[in-house]
């Protein structure tokens, strides 16, 4: 494996429609990574902030980090800001662990998104800035929808051609999205925490082709926080691996998140079959099983049945899927959401996570993606943690 960088303190904030600003959230899981690490804001060597939206509905662009975490004490510690649609989180915490291995540290990340303003419009407009400008109009004409968001019309795409070309059935998706919501039910940050039947999973509302309500992922506010140090630091967990990539058209989404993982294994000196558990990128339930196939933990076409079997679960017998509910649950705070995944698997691995806990974890991935670009991704980041010393 390449030489390691420690998570040496995890923070985050409750999910959902909260009442808070960027500002107090930021605050609150940086705050609470630092005293989980036993650093003081003043011996922070670096500050890196990822969050997609806050120039668009909360009025503060540019010097975000700055303006939100100022009253922290963090001296003049620099502080980068990260914009990177739904993978500012990863983005944020490849270039943390650069700078680790360049011989700062600690790195303080933090991830933070304000999606809930009242206004649905806004907010929806302000996630299409994650769509090529260029492409907008022929993306939204293609894929219009009742939901009003092009991303469920693409997802619903996917969706279809599972359907078509997988033997994955709607009752596969709703499986994935009932797994979700057990696990999140556990989670006392997630976003939705009522457990749900699958045939309620099919029964709710219509958002776009064979989507469903309950399979889809929400608007979500919150914040995630992670102290990276290179020092080891006995039960810490290590990121062993951390790959960031970005489409340039020329490929299809799920080819080039596969091409990631595959250099995220040869990286870390592991394949998918020695991983535990993963937290991924389920913008919908569909994108759950379709991800998983593309990623290399299963066949194509298998990942359905097992879902459905309870192979995926706490619990069952294989690979550990989204045990914190996933965006579908946990929720997506759009540029928090690398860091979120982050922390589910440093609690993990920790043997902290109360109430979800995967016994005997000892391997875990994370794999956040954001934007399109040509129906190619535009960046997919993908961490590999592993357990303490």
């Amino acid at each position: 494996m390449k030489s390691s960088i420690t998570i040496s303190g995890i923070g985050m904030t409750v999910q959902g429609r909260l009442p808070d600003g960027p500002a107090d959230l930021a605050a609150e899981a940086a705050l609470e990574a630092l005293r989980d690490a036993d650093v003081q804001p003043s011996q922070v060597g670096m500050v890196i902030v990822g969050n997609a939206l806050g120039g668009v509905l909360s009025d503060q662009a540019s010097v975000r980090g700055q303006s939100w975490l100022h009253p922290l004490g963090l001296g003049t510690a620099p502080i980068v800001n990260v914009e990177n649609g739904c993978a500012g989180g990863a983005s944020a915490l490849h270039l943390a662990c650069l700078a680790v291995e360049a011989g700062v540290s600690p790195v303080l990340v933090v991830g933070v998104e304000k999606m809930w303003t009242g206004d649905r419009a806004a907010t929806l407009s302000g996630i299409e800035g994650c769509l090529v400008a260029g492409q907008r109009e022929q993306l939204r004409a293609e894929l219009g929808n009742d939901s009003g968001s092009v991303f469920m019309g693409l997802n619903a795409v996917w969706a279809e051609r599972q359907l078509a070309e997988r033997e994955t059935t709607a009752v596969h998706f709703a499986a994935a999205a009932a797994k979700s919501r057990r696990h999140g039910a556990a989670n006392p940050l997630a976003q939705h925490r009522s457990v749900v039947t699958a045939q309620e999973v099919l029964d709710s509302a219509a958002v776009a082709g064979p989507l469903t309500r309950l399979m889809c992922s929400s608007f979500t506010d919150g914040a995630a926080a992670v102290v990276l140090q290179r020092a080891p630091m006995a039960g810490a967990p290590r990121i062993v691996a951390s790959v960031l990539a970005s489409g340039d058209g020329s490929s299809e989404y799920h080819v080039r998140i596969g091409e990631a993982a595959d250099e995220a294994w040869k990286e870390a000196s592991v394949g998918p079959h020695d991983v535990d558990i993963v937290e991924l990128h389920d913008a919908t339930s569909a994108e759950e099983l379709y991800a998983l196939e593309a990623l290399g933990f299963y066949e194509l076409g298998a990942a359905g049945p097992a879902t459905l079997a309870g192979e995926t679960s706490i619990g069952g017998r294989g690979l550990v899927v989204n045990p914190s509910g996933g965006l579908v649950s946990r929720g997506h705070p759009i540029g928090a959401t690398g860091v979120c995944q982050v922390v589910e698997i440093a609690q993990q691995l920790r043997g902290d996570a109360r109430g979800r806990q995967v016994e005997g974890a000892r391997l875990g991935a994370t794999v956040n993606t954001g934007g399109i670009i040509s129906r190619d991704v535009a960046c997919v980041g993908v961490h590999i943690l592993a357990s303490g010393f």
